[in-house]
């Protein structure tokens, strides 16, 4: 059908398009910025919100990164159900993003006091399994901030042998040894130390059990011997490389062994190789 044609209005506008708002990593970088400066983080929360609810994403930035972000600052300005209403929204969306959102969700739950809830996601964590240097850190902090230093310890050390490439790790996870060669003595020991408070001593001798009662083609690797491992050291024997491959993202690699260092000086454990790797940082 032909319009018709109305005095003094065009029915027909050459080179208009409808245009849509879309998502700019660099506008959310400087609304991050300007709420450090001015520390009104509420009002970066409300706009990042708004524009991760009515932006569309582009290649450069998902729905689900803004969302992410936005849940960042609804935690720095101390709303833990908006902010987790957020990280919701950017696992729904399932977009790219920089870190995985139910760390940040699971940050969130604790605040909230949903501990149970919080856990179950850093167990569906743990059981996509241990594969990025960047996760174990920011699960090893979380769990520091929950006064968890063998749990956090467990990851930092994970994140540590992920950053160096297989030629160049101390072996710090190595399999059983010492005389430990039976799951049932592991499993007493390990409940006996608990009895007695030592949880170090004991989770030492628990992940040794767990591995024995493993073949050796399924072991994670991640249990210890007696003479070291997750919460006592590294295996002896085994020294650390004099250089560290140009592959190694020592950036990542230093926030780990930094983290570990703080939480071995909390727990009281002394110093050993990779502390020392640190000094060469």
């Amino acid at each position: 059908m032909q319009a018709p044609s109305l005095s003094g209005i065009k029915t027909c506008v050459k080179g208009y398009f409808r245009t849509v708002a879309q998502l700019s990593r660099e506008e959310f970088d400087a609304i991050e910025f300007g709420a450090a400066r001015t520390g009104d983080h509420r009002s970066a929360a409300l706009q990042m919100t708004r524009l991760a609810a009515t932006s569309a994403a582009t290649s450069e930035m998902s729905s689900a990164e803004a969302h992410l972000r936005a849940g960042e600052q609804w935690l720095l300005a101390d709303d833990p159900a908006a902010a987790a209403s957020g990280f919701r929204q950017a696992l729904a969306d399932g977009g790219g993003t920089f870190v995985d959102a139910r760390v940040s969700l699971a940050r969130a739950l604790f605040q909230l006091g949903r501990q149970d809830e919080a856990m179950e996601l850093i167990s569906q964590l743990e059981a996509g399994g241990r594969q990025d240097p960047r996760l174990c850190d920011l699960v090893a902090e979380l769990l520091v901030e929950q006064s968890d230093l063998i749990g956090a310890l467990d990851w930092a050390n994970t994140g540590v042998e992920l950053c160096l490439p297989e030629d160049a790790r101390t072996g710090q996870f190595g399999s059983a040894a010492g005389g430990r060669d039976d799951p049932r003595l592991c499993d007493l020991v390990a409940e006996l130390l608990v009895e007695q408070s030592d949880l170090i001593g004991a989770l030492d001798w628990a992940n040794t059990g767990v591995e024995l009662c493993l073949p050796d083609d399924v072991r994670t690797g991640q249990s210890a011997a007696a003479s070291g491992g997750p919460v006592n050291g590294r295996t002896a024997g085994l020294p650390l490389p004099s250089e560290l491959p140009p592959t190694v993202d020592r950036t990542e690699l230093r926030m780990l062994l930094s983290l570990r260092y703080r939480i071995r000086n909390d727990m009281g454990l002394p110093e050993d190789d990779y502390d020392q790797l640190l000094d060469e940082f």
